[in-house]
């Protein structure tokens, strides 16, 4: 019986993942450089970053930080002003927080999440969050997963992650943890063999936690 819910954030709470993506793809593009979507798909799904594109071009990372932070601000100010709600989300968490503990594990910088959820809702339903500061290794190693449930004071087996990409799966495999994939068109591409469960929306997980 499942006690504890780890949620990804990006593309499972949030519709942000597109929005990072094209942040990625408009600075790139100031480096000439056309950051296209299967490699940037590939690429995530490995644990990389889109950055890989330039140092494949030769481009040195001291060239890119003033770059990367011009691309920090495209992407807060796309998640500022786009439409990134996923419908009927606090409502499916709501039902959830009855039966069970819920916290937020992301590869996220805690200044961005912080931004996406300003004013949204739901963290109030969360007994915590994890950002990519917060622990020694990101997804796809097994490190925030675990930081999690001992944040939680859960066991393996009373836990279950909810996730959306390859690298997220990864990270939750490598912690020996059941995964569930919610269905996302931006993923779809991603190999999900490892999966224990799969549901077409996020609406679909509380009748799944009562089946396992």
């Amino acid at each position: 019986m499942k006690k504890f819910i780890l949620f990804d954030n990006d593309g499972v709470l949030v519709e942000t993942e597109i929005w990072y993506y094209e942040a990625n793809k408009i600075i790139l593009k100031t480096l000439g450089l056309d950051l296209e979507l299967p490699y940037y798909l590939k690429i995530m799904a490995d644990g990389g970053n889109a950055w890989q594109l330039a140092y494949e071009n030769g481009i040195s990372e001291e060239t890119i930080i003033p770059y990367r932070y011009k691309r920090d601000i495209i992407y807060q100010d796309f998640i500022s002003n786009k439409n990134i709600e996923i419908p009927k989300v606090k409502k499916i968490l709501r039902n959830l927080q009855k039966k069970y503990k819920m916290a937020i594990i992301t590869t996220s910088r805690r200044a961005d999440f912080d931004l996406i959820h300003k004013n949204r809702g739901i963290v109030d339903f969360m007994e915590f969050s994890l950002c990519v500061e917060e622990y020694k290794r990101a997804k796809p190693y097994p490190d925030p997963y675990l930081a999690g449930i001992k944040k939680l004071h859960a066991r393996k087996d009373e836990t279950i992650i909810i996730e959306d990409s390859q690298r997220g799966l990864t990270s939750a495999y490598n912690a020996e943890i059941e995964c569930a994939i919610v269905k996302n068109e931006f993923t779809k591409t991603h190999d999900f063999t490892n999966a224990s469960y799969f549901i077409d929306q996020l609406d679909d997980l509380e009748s799944l936690l009562e089946e396992i």
